[in-house]
């Protein structure tokens, strides 16, 4: 019971976005909201998670109950920035994020700060392209995020020295 404690308090949660849904029913109209939740330990992990209640509260704590549920890894440079420019796409939604030198901070607009403050990355230049709906814009940009391939990977994919590759990387 204690580890669970200990990793609740270290996960860094944001929501995202609020959306009041509307049921027209025969006394009058039923309210209920939708919340859209970012989590992570600010080390690499991320996870988003949506939910759904009558009250604001009880929806961030189903959304953010499910984006635990749901958290995956994501390898970091140093553990401030990206290993090189990515692209995700979701639906309409397109993002673009470019690894930046150090001191730059993160020059990103809504969902996408909110998924960099959250996993750990601290220089980051990103844009959104396309839809700016924030669950699409969090989806393009966690697949990114996935398709990015960190050295160490890429050096046992290949067979090579972590060096060889990181060398070539700069040279270009």
């Amino acid at each position: 019971m204690t580890d669970n404690k200990k990793t609740d308090t270290e996960i860094k949660e944001k929501l995202v976005a609020i959306n009041r849904i509307t049921k027209v029913v025969k006394g009058g109209r039923r309210f209920g909201f939708a919340a859209l939740v970012v989590v992570g330990n600010q080390k690499g992990s991320i996870g988003i998670g949506q939910g759904k209640s009558k009250q604001v509260p009880d929806a961030i704590k189903k959304a953010t109950e499910v984006a635990k549920r749901n958290l995956i890894k994501i390898p970091l440079k140093e553990g401030r920035t990206l290993h090189h420019d990515v692209e995700g796409k979701n639906g309409s939604g397109r993002v673009f994020l470019r690894a930046a030198p150090a001191g730059t901070g993160i020059i990103a607009g809504g969902a996408i700060r909110s998924v960099c403050e959250v996993l750990g990355i601290q220089d980051v230049v990103a844009k959104s392209l396309g839809s700016a709906n924030p669950h699409n814009v969090l989806k393009a940009c966690v697949n990114g995020l996935k398709s990015q391939i960190s050295p160490k990977i890429l050096s046992a994919i290949r067979g090579k020295k972590i060096s060889d590759i990181v060398l070539k990387r700069e040279a270009k």
